[in-house]
This record gives structure tokens, C-alpha cells and sequence, in this order.
């Protein structure tokens, strides 16, 4: 039968159902048609495509709130088809594109466009964010209601924070009845104006202008205060610090329709890396032969130790809601610079898996607790009628990931399918990789090519 695939004997991890259970899956039309801890021979298909699943996990396809998808505009840095083949490689089979593209995502017709692209991409889902403002200046709000028409999940002027009050307050009451989020990228500019890396020992060390947590802070509590205000619901993008994670937390607990995000970056490396990775763990005093690598040039920059873990304490106990890439490619030329003067961003789509398992290996966090900020934590944002893409459950949609959490490899930038071929993790050997990606039944990645092509040649035959 075409498009019938069983995945066996698997560890089957499903947060929106709480399973955590060795079994078999079986996709037939697009959908899960059964999943339990043995699927019966007469009921498998002739010539069903199988792939064997022991010692691997089964999930819900990863969903990522917040990348960069460059495309229009920015076509040298990355486009919709390319981005969408690097996030099918690292298990993410839907994202979100942000819309700092050029011109921007600012009203139905450039919605319409990022849509039809990532059709002839067929790939991943591809969900667009509108701008708040119109041309992202800040002035004037967008088009949103024919945006929200259109179909975008939320609005947003990523890489510009809305700095106007009245105008974040007029874009929280209007989203409200939209039903869909204002996503804000929390930075107090009169800051933040030339810096380049977190503020403190390491800033100082390396004689470079040094960017506070307060500016991301003061962001923070005022944009909470007006979702108070108005009852909208607020987003917070890519959350760096401490005390950050202490105000979403207080928030909630008063009732405030306040959401959050941070990386896989954020969670898993800190400043010290600036100093050069190799010697991390060495005195402030000693530089290592990465120090100043352009690489780890990110926005919001990366922050200390003591920052690190409340972000991972906030993803376990569930004041951070989700795992969010901020996927960020940048041209060759862009990130070989001095740190000054090179681009911000990390390209985070193929190794935010592998490097989040880290966290997983070492005890900080449990793989369900990491499975759920990937899955259903991005979909309790992007709202009900998304549920089913999230799921495992019978009769859902069938985006699944297969990964090997063991399996080890080296991180070469240069093999990337983004065009971002740049990472700070740069020759680290990390453990934990994709086996497989599928999306809506389809296999659309596999790490593995001899099970790609027997499972295509199955589906298809």
C-alpha cells in the first residue's frame, strides 16, 4: 500500500499524550493509524515501509517559534528552501519565519508570497509572523487584520523592539481580538548602543562594549505591565537573563497572558565562550585561540553561568514554555570580521537537537521535559488549531522525528544545508543525532540515506 510506514519497537516519547513507551507506529494516508506497544502482522500493510526503531526515539515533529528565513531580500544569506532543508535536518517540521525580510512581512500580500514559497519548497510547514509596525519603523501599526486573515501566527518587529509604549499598548488590545500574540524582542537600545557582548568580567577582559541584563529587563517588566493592561496576550522572544525569568514567573502567577521562549544557545553556552571555547572553564585572564570568535556574535549576546542555568531551571519548570532556535544565517563574508563589525546571529537549526541532548546526557534536563518545550510548549502559543501537529495520538497528522541519543558526531558548519554555514560549536563533537524527519507521512531528511531511499522506494512503488 502507498504511504504506509511502520516505525518498530521504538521508544515512543509523546508529551501531549504523556507517553513514554517501547512500541510500534504506523502511518497510513498522511496520519498515525495506530500506536501501541505492538502493532499486530495482520495489520500491516503488503509492502509496508518499515524502519526498524531499537535503540532510537520517536517524537512529535520539533516546532520552532522563531527563526530567520532571510527570503525576500536576503537571498545570500538564506532562502525559504534552503532554510527549510536545514530545519527538515535537524528535525523541525514546522517553523516560524520571522518578518525582517526585505521588503518586510507587513501585510497579506507578502504573507501570500512567504506561503506559496515554502509550498514549492514541500518540505516543512512554514508559518509566517507579521510585523507589528509598518516597515518595522516602529511608527504606525501594520495591516494586521488582514495579516491575521491572511494566516500569520503572531506579529512581530524582530531585531527592533517596539520602543514606542502607546504603540505596544495599541498592538497587545489589537491582537487581542485577533486571538494571536504580540512576539516582542526585548531590548532597551539606549543600552544596548555599540555593544556587542554581555556586560561584566568577560566584556571588560575583552575591551569591548559590554551589553546589561537590565536592557533586556526593563523591556520585559514594561512589556508584561501592558499586557496587564490590556488583557492581550505577549510573547517574549529569546530571554536571556535571571531576573528575566523571575518577572515571567511572577507574571504568571498573576494571571497574566505572558509566554516566553530561549535557545539553545542560551542554554547551553555563556559568555565564557567569547574567551575561546577550548578553554571555557579557564580564568577570565587567559584568552584561548577562539577568543573574539565572530561566531558567538549573538542578539541578545550570550550571558553568564548563573544566567544559564535559571534558563534551564525556567524550561523545567515550565516558566519558559518553549525552545526557540532564533536560527540566524549570515553570509560568509558577514560573520569573518572583527567582532565590532560582524553580523549578529548563530545558525542553530541543524545542531539545536544534538546540543540541547547535551543538557539531557547531563542530567539537567529529563527528555520529556525537552520534548515537550519542542512540541507541545510552541503549540499552547500558536493556539489550538494547531494541536494536532504536535501529536502522536491516532488519527493526527504524521510529523515525526526518529533520533539516535547516542550517537555521536562532529560539527562541521560547512556540511550545513543552511547557507549559514557558521556555528560556534565549529569542530565540538556533540552526542545525540537525526535519524529521521517525516512530515505529514512524507520523509523528507533522513541522517541515515540507505533508510531515506528504502523507505521512499517502499511509499512510492
Amino acid at each position: 500500500m502507498k504511504n504506509s510506514l511502520l516505525i518498530r519497537k521504538t521508544r515512543i516519547i509523546d508529551p501531549s499524550s504523556r507517553t513514554d513507551m517501547i512500541g510500534d507506529i504506523l502511518i497510513l494516508n498522511n496520519e498515525i493509524a495506530e500506536i501501541r506497544k505492538e502493532i499486530r502482522e495482520s495489520e500491516i500493510p503488503i509492502d509496508c515501509a518499515v524502519v526498524e526503531g531499537e535503540g532510537l526515539i520517536a517524537c512529535p515533529g520539533f516546532i520552532d517559534l522563531h527563526c530567520h528565513l532571510r527570503e525576500p531580500g536576503y537571498e545570500d544569506k538564506e532562502t525559504i528552501l534552503t532554510g527549510s532543508q536545514a530545519a527538515a535536518k535537524g528535525g523541525f517540521t514546522t517553523i516560524c519565519c520571522m518578518p525582517n525580510t526585505n521588503p518586510p512581512i507587513d501585510n497579506a500580500a507578502m504573507v501570500h508570497f512567504i506561503k506559496g514559497k515554502s509550498i514549492e519548497a514541500n518540505l516543512v510547514r512554514v508559518l509566517p509572523i507579521g510585523c507589528v509596525s509598518k516597515g518595522r519603523a516602529g511608527l504606525e501599526l501594520a495591516e494586521m487584520w488582514e495579516m491575521a486573515e491572511a494566516g500569520v501566527i503572531g506579529f512581530s518587529d524582530d531585531g527592533n523592539p517596539v520602543g514606542n509604549p502607546n504603540l505596544m499598548r495599541q498592538a497587545l488590545s489589537y491582537a487581542k481580538m485577533l486571538n494571536v500574540p504580540i512576539i516582542d524582542h526585548c531590548e532597551e537600545q539606549t543600552l544596548t548602543k555599540n555593544a556587542v557582548v554581555n556586560e561584566g568580567a568577560v566584556s571588560n577582559r575583552l575591551g569591548l562594549k559590554g551589553w546589561p541584563n537590565e536592557a533586556e529587563e526593563s523591556m520585559v517588566a514594561r512589556d508584561i505591565a501592558l499586557a496587564e493592561l490590556t488583557g492581550g496576550k505577549l510573547h517574549l522572544a529569546h530571554i536571556t537573563t535571571a531576573y528575566s525569568v523571575e518577572l515571567v514567573a511572577a507574571a504568571k502567577k498573576r494571571g497574566v497572558q505572558v509566554t516566553a521562549e530561549t535557545t539553545p544557545h542560551h542554554m547551553t553556552l555563556t559568555e565564557n565562550w567569547v574567551l575561546g571555547h577550548k578553554h571555557s572553564k579557564e580564568s577570565i585572564q587567559f584568552l584561548g585561540p577562539d577568543a573574539y570568535n565572530p561566531t558567538t556574535k549573538v542578539n541578545p549576546p550570550l550571558r553568564t553561568e548563573q544566567d544559564r542555568q535559571a534558563l534551564v531551571n525556567g524550561i523545567r519548570e515550565g516558566i519558559i514554555d518553549a525552545i526557540a532556535t532564533d536560527h540566524a544565517p549570515q553570509t560568509f563574508m558577514g560573520k569573518v570580521d572583527t567582532y565590532t563589525s560582524a553580523e549578529w546571529g548563530i545558525s542553530g537549526l541543524e545542531t539545536a537537537l544534538s546540543s540541547l541532548l547535551g543538557l539531557v546526557h547531563k542530567g539537567e534536563l529529563d527528555l520529556m521535559t525537552l520534548v515537550t518545550r519542542l512540541t507541545t510548549g510552541p503549540i499552547s502559543i500558536l493556539g489550538t488549531s494547531y494541536e494536532e501537529i504536535g501529536s502522536l495520538r491516532k488519527g493526527t497528522t504524521a510529523d515525526i522525528v526518529l533520533f539516535d541519543p547516542d550517537r555521536k558526531w562532529v560539527v562541521k558548519a560547512g556540511e550545513f544545508a543552511s547557507k549559514g554555514k557558521h556555528s560556534p560549536l565549529e569542530g565540538i563533537e556533540l552526542r545525540g543525532k537525526l535519524v529521521l524527519s517525516i512530515v505529514a507521512g512524507k520523509p523528507i531528511y533522513s541522517s541515515i540515506d540507505k533508510i531515506k531511499i528504502e523507505v521512499e522506494e517502499k511509499m512510492n512503488e
